[in-house]
């Protein structure tokens, strides 16, 4: 079984490296630096980290303060809470001014399990991804995660990270680079294209593989950085295989779908099959069965793609 890391988990040893490296990067957390992971930067630094409390406007506005004076403010909570209760002072005080503050919020998806509905982000995407000015980044699993965190204390600008609570499979070696506005095709394929973000790219690699013993060549992309998207590597995807399928923990408008929806209208109008909750919050539950429930393991992405193939030979 291939080595599995928490991406939440591997931001905490990302932010604590940066620390060591760079006494300008700094942290801020909302009560939950245990969930979030920012407890280890905590412990090493100090006097460079801020519990606000369950105080998320003030959070955020701090951070932009911060960012202001020359520091590099990591901004941690619940993504449903930073994107949903702060989301003025980002639009105001970070995106609008472009400052240099990177949110990585945590608990993004159904995948967050028993905390239910009210704490599983199932929109956050779609309320950063509208945003002029902020690049919003879906780690696929630890080492992008770590790849991804670097890059962001390096650009100067907004960035948002959604990071999840559960392990996810490993999929790329630990010294992965990460590039914004490129995305990586991680199985070739002629038939059909899956497109993933977070968990959800192990699914569609699994998809891929259940559709190989049904005789159908499946393409498998990583769309990780979701703003800037890499439209050329998806139109490019539509023009090769002719149909596509979107996989994603989140609601299946505002997000991947969305955007992957927004380039084949414009580029390369192709049939696209969208894998995400539809018009609903989550529900308490075990995270393998809410997966389940909301239709976003392997065999739902599977049979997906074999309808956006049947539209296909129907045009």
């Amino acid at each position: 079984m291939a080595a599995q890391e928490s991406t939440r988990v591997e931001y905490g040893k990302a932010l604590l490296k940066l620390g060591e490296e760079n006494p300008d990067v700094v942290a801020l957390d909302a009560d939950l630096s245990g969930s979030t992971q920012t407890k280890h930067f905590a412990k090493a630094f100090p006097e460079r980290f801020f519990n606000m409390g369950v105080a998320e406007q003030d959070m955020l506005g701090t951070a932009a303060g911060l960012a202001l004076g020359g520091k590099i403010p990591f901004a941690s909570t619940f993504a449903v809470f930073a994107t949903g209760r702060a989301w003025e002072q980002i639009r105001q005080s970070i995106a609008y001014a472009k400052l240099n503050v990177k949110i990585v919020a945590s608990h993004g998806g159904v995948s967050v399990g028993e905390d239910g509905g009210s704490h599983q982000a199932v929109e956050d995407l779609a309320l950063m991804r509208i945003l002029p000015n902020m690049v919003v980044l879906v780690p696929a699993d630890g080492p992008e995660t770590r790849a991804m965190v670097r890059w962001a204390a390096s650009y100067q600008g907004p960035v948002y990270i959604r990071t999840g609570r559960m392990p996810f499979p490993v999929i790329y070696p630990e010294d992965h680079d990460f590039e914004p506005g490129r995305s990586d095709i991680l199985k070739e394929g002629t038939d059909v294209t899956l497109a993933g973000i977070g968990l959800m790219v192990h699914h569609c690699l699994q998809a891929a593989d259940l559709l190989a013993a049904a005789g159908v060549s499946a393409r498998v992309l990583n769309l990780s950085c979701l703003k800037p998207l890499d439209w050329q590597l998806v139109a490019d995807s539509a023009r090769s295989t002719g149909a596509l399928v979107t996989a994603e923990e989140h609601l299946a408008t505002g997000g991947l779908g969305s955007a992957v929806s927004e380039v084949l209208a414009e580029h390369c109008p192709a049939p696209l099959q969208r894998i995400g909750l539809r018009d609903i919050f989550g529900t308490s539950g075990p995270a393998d069965i809410l997966l389940k429930h909301y239709g976003l393991m392997p065999d739902d992405i599977k049979e997906a793609a074999l309808k956006a193939i049947a539209r296909k030979n129907q045009r």
